[in-house]
């Protein structure tokens, strides 16, 4: 079906979306201003300091961690270098292409990030794991990774 043809949602699905998409808006909207106001990190600064910890060695080409984040280039760009100015990152480059750089965490990137995971975390529990029984967080689980897999089947 193309856009000009497109039938408009029944009341039904309008609301599932409209539900969904409030949902995320206002989880997202407090989930950063928790990190704000407990870790002084900005939802950026979080995303890309898991991001690094999940990587082997605290490290990612620049490259790739735009991908991880699914971030354009020059946003990375700016995020990294207000992260170095703090200590949280740095840039190393590449030895084997002059071109690239790696981002790698630092020790102060890491102190922040252990730091704030653990409130971070129970507040995600607080908010969603334990508003959902076993059977829901399933659900929820299969729900996100079929729509997360018609993402990435038509992402360019």
């Amino acid at each position: 079906m193309n856009e000009q043809t497109s039938q408009w949602l029944s009341p039904a699905e309008q609301h599932a979306w409209r539900s969904f998409i409030r949902l995320h808006q206002k989880l997202s909207a407090t989930l950063i201003r928790d990190l704000q106001a407990h870790a002084k990190l900005s939802g950026a600064d979080f995303e890309i300091l898991v991001a690094l910890t999940d990587a082997p060695d605290g490290r990612q080409r620049f490259q790739d961690l735009a991908k991880t984040v699914e971030w354009e280039q020059s946003r990375l760009s700016h995020q990294i270098a207000r992260m170095t100015k703090r200590g949280l990152v740095a840039r190393e480059e590449c030895p084997e292409d002059g071109r690239g750089a790696f981002v790698v965490i630092t020790p102060a990137g890491r102190t922040t990030i252990e730091s704030a995971a653990p409130h971070h975390v129970a507040l995600v529990r607080r908010l969603v794991i334990d508003a959902l029984g076993p059977d829901e967080l399933a659900t929820l689980a299969r729900i996100s990774d079929r729509i997360l897999g018609q993402l990435d089947s038509t992402s360019p």
